[in-house]
């Protein structure tokens, strides 16, 4: 009977090929540092002796696991949704896998920032649209590994995030340009890990107001939670009632600017005849409502994100503070018109 035949090891592609164990697994991953002619004669080694690169035999030649994960408060989330439909082809482009880590209550939280596991099973961390406190961010800063903010900015820390101050001032001066000067804001509240935006959206509408020479109202700022018909109305309604009500909305989210919308029709309130109103993010259903929004791109931001994730796993020299800063764009539909004539509605 023969001896059982002995599978090829990365050390008899490095030895035929001429180079490290290291580079065979560099190239073999698909890594950008390895030059074309040294990829050539490894692959060229590979083929010959039938050699199947495994990710464990990777890993412990570079360190790496070729995973990248991602740490979300939810994925019941258009944003979050999206985002990760375009990250995971960019990261599979570069021979890397996507793993998600939820933490949709505090006690799974909780957990993981004890056994923090992408330490061990990742090669970088994505952290999606989360409120961290000092103590969950210092941890992620010991993991030793490139950790991105996504949809926020960290300050001194790798970020992918749009510019949402420009993006609201940007609408409130399209409100303001049309003619109006009572402009409400509606903020969300309770929606997971997006208390930077929307501050940053607050802080855009206030710059608009205050260019303009308008005073800041503290009554024309009301907050509701998403999905909520009930408060959302009770917030239009706290805005209407007024001695001096607004003739424009802008809904920092545009699954609440729907919200208001229909509040407002309910009510017989014109829109935009009477009142105008605006939103946030270029969700579908601003198209199927045909609301003017500020737009950003989930996409872009996962490709954004992705592509700075593998910039940095593969360079170690590389910029470790990188922000990418994404631009906003003004879509304007159906819902955004000069406020009435007539004097109660003077500007």
């Amino acid at each position: 009977m023969p001896p059982a035949q002995r599978h090829p090891t990365m050390a008899d592609v490095a030895e035929r090929a001429g180079v490290s164990a290291s580079t065979v697994s560099r190239t073999l991953r698909g890594m950008s540092t390895v030059s074309p002619e040294v990829r050539a004669r490894v692959e060229k080694a590979a083929r010959e002796l039938n050699f199947v690169i495994s990710r464990q035999a990777s890993s412990l030649v570079t360190g790496r696991t070729g995973v990248v994960a991602v740490l979300a408060p939810t994925l019941n989330s258009w944003f979050i949704g999206s985002a990760l439909s375009s990250l995971g082809p960019v990261l599979r482009a570069a021979g890397m896998e996507l793993l998600v880590y939820v933490t949709p209550d505090m006690t799974e939280r909780a957990a993981f920032f004890e056994r923090l596991p992408a330490r061990r099973n990742a090669d970088a961390l994505m952290v999606f649209s989360f409120n961290l406190t000092d103590e969950e961010t210092a941890r992620l800063d010991d993991l030793q590994m490139p950790v991105i903010y996504v949809s926020q900015r960290a300050e001194c820390r790798p970020s992918v995030y749009v510019d949402d101050v420009a993006g609201a001032l940007s609408g409130t001066r399209h409100l303001l340009n049309l003619g109006h000067r009572r402009i409400g804001f509606v903020q969300t509240i309770g929606a997971s890990g997006f208390t930077f935006s929307s501050h940053e959206r607050l802080l855009g509408y206030q710059q608009a107001l205050t260019e303009a020479g308008l005073p800041l109202d503290s009554d024309l700022v009301v907050a509701t939670p998403v999905g909520h018909k009930r408060r959302t109305a009770e917030a239009v309604g706290r805005l209407l009632s007024l001695r001096e009500p607004p003739t424009a909305v802008f809904a920092e989210q545009d699954e609440v600017a729907v919200s208001v919308l229909s509040t407002l029709r309910r009510a017989r309130v014109e829109v935009p005849e009477r009142v105008s109103v605006l939103g946030f993010d270029d969700h579908q259903m601003a198209e199927w409502s045909d609301l003017t929004t500020i737009a950003q791109s989930p996409a872009e931001i996962g490709r954004a994100a992705g592509e700075l994730a593998r910039d940095l796993i593969n360079d170690p020299e590389a910029d470790q503070a990188r922000h990418v800063v994404l631009p906003t764009r003004l879509i304007p539909r159906a819902t955004t018109a000069p406020p009435p004539a007539g004097p109660d509605h003077s500007s």
